[in-house]
């Protein structure tokens, strides 16, 4: 499914918690809410408002 990047929450290097928000995207007029699995650092930010992704693209990284 493909899908669009609304928002970026997050920052490269920003501290996040589990279940912090990190992007949203929508996919057939509905919004996605995607957050943090676990705790970390945002590192390896990959994408930005309006860019078009596809399932399996890396969003971001968190070490």
């Amino acid at each position: 499914m493909q899908g669009t990047v609304v928002k970026v929450a997050v920052e490269e290097g920003q501290e996040v918690s589990s279940g912090d928000l990190v992007v949203v995207l929508e996919a057939m007029k509905m919004e996605n809410p995607v957050t943090a699995h676990k705790d970390g650092v945002i590192t390896g930010l990959a994408v930005e408002a309006g860019a078009a992704v596809t399932q399996g693209t890396v969003l971001a990284e968190i070490k």
